[in-house]
């Protein structure tokens, strides 16, 4: 097996090395380093995407024929790491990476021909509204109704854990169109305009302190029917085809890579007094060992993925282990970075972080300076906010659910 790139891939890094070099600014650099949730803050992500979309390359992995880049899988691959190794922010992947493919795939040539320019130019920013008080791993039993009415539907119910949706302007939803015997059948995908009379956002404020979540209350809000997403009852289907690119088809191990030479440097550095460094304590150095074969393991099956996916194919179960494992491995990565910087992980300093959204009733003095490293800032933050990473996109229960039902067959 020949691991090598080829002087054309050699060729496609040096590109793509140069355009970062160019345009990646010290403030969106600086931005990506104090980032402690997995989504950037608004304005950053933004002026992020504006850049990429005007080089053509927001969204590689569409078609071509909608704003999508011809690359080979190694041209992917090389992109995502070149991205980490640079210290880009990363990109809201709730309308390119999740909307965007549903309607690629499922979307009428009018939903296509309205929605996708503008998602790939920022001017439409997206939240997912799957997940209520009562529907989150048991989704299909979501109640959020839609009511036929004329040529609209009439929209009551609650979503809850809707990442920006304080920030979007639309909102791709599971909404129940008949009540049936399944529960899988009888449910919509739908497209609603955060603008509609009737939608109401109220924020909830994390573990770490920063706004990113909300919930979303819908009360008679009027929506046209050509908003829905493949046929009005099988929503179903649209929506475990979403989950499969939410869940999978990127490349996470260039990033956990990253994090992870991060700590091993951060280890290899004297402690205060001139102590013995982390690193050569025999047993950090073996999770830190361990954590490496894992993240190389991860990386053979992302590439197997992005083939698939340059084939056509969608990610399919395996796209449950990729989430299962990336997010399982960020997490013991978090409690490295914890020990890594020892005393320096207590100060709560959100001033000094991009935490993706803003930290209510935090108001820190004017002169106030941040304690301690600048690798530390984040750590603590990074830490709290991570542990939803097992939960969001499905509870790695339930992927292991699938992987059990669709993978080993039991």
């Amino acid at each position: 097996m020949d691991l090598s790139w080829s002087e054309a891939d050699i060729a496609f890094r040096s590109e793509v090395r140069a355009f970062l070099a160019e345009h990646l600014t010290p403030e969106l650099r600086a931005a990506a380093r104090g980032m402690t949730s997995v989504y950037s803050d608004y304005p950053v992500a933004m002026a992020w995407q504006r850049i990429l979309h005007a080089r053509g390359w927001a969204a590689p992995a569409w078609p071509v024929e909608y704003g999508g880049c011809d690359w080979s899988v190694a041209q992917h691959y090389i992109f995502a790491s070149e991205l980490t190794a640079a210290g880009a922010p990363g990109l809201s992947p709730m309308g390119i990476g999740m909307c965007g493919p549903v309607l690629i795939g499922y979307g009428s040539p009018e939903q296509k021909a309205f929605f996708l320019p503008r998602m790939l130019s920022g001017e439409h920013f997206w939240c997912q509204g799957y997940s209520e008080p009562g529907a989150g791993s048991d989704l299909a039993s979501l109640r959020m109704s839609a009511v036929e009415d004329g040529e609209d539907f009439i929209c009551n119910g609650h979503k809850i854990w809707t990442t920006h949706a304080n920030r979007a302007n639309w909102i791709f939803c599971l909404v129940r169109t008949s009540t049936e015997a399944i529960r899988q059948r009888g449910i919509t995908f739908l497209l609603i305009d955060m603008a509609t009379p009737g939608v109401e956002v109220r924020p909830i404020v994390s573990l770490s302190g920063e706004h990113i979540q909300n919930e979303v209350f819908f009360t008679d809000a009027r929506v046209p029917k050509v908003n829905a997403v493949g046929p009005v009852g099988e929503g179903w289907t649209v929506a475990k085809y979403l989950m499969q690119f939410e869940r999978g088809g990127h490349a996470s191990a260039p990033g956990l890579r990253g994090r992870l030479n991060r700590i091993r440097a951060i280890a290899r550095a004297e402690s205060d007094g001139g102590n013995a460094r982390l690193i050569d304590a025999p047993v950090f150095a073996a999770r830190l060992a361990q954590a490496d074969i894992e993240i190389s393991a991860l990386e053979a099956v992302e590439l197997r993925l992005m083939s698939n996916l340059s084939q056509g194919q969608a990610p399919g179960p395996e796209s449950s282990m990729q989430k299962t494992v990336a997010t399982e491995l960020s997490q013991r990565l978090t409690e490295l970075a914890n020990e890594a910087v020892g005393p320096y992980v207590a100060p709560y300093q959100p001033f000094a972080a991009h935490a993706g959204g803003p930290s209510p009733g935090y108001v820190p003095p004017a002169d106030l300076v941040a304690v301690g490293p600048e690798y530390s800032w984040t750590v603590m933050s990074k830490y709290l906010n991570d542990r939803a990473g097992s939960i969001y996109a499905g509870t790695n229960e339930i992927q292991r659910n699938i992987m059990a039902k669709a993978v080993l067959g039991l």
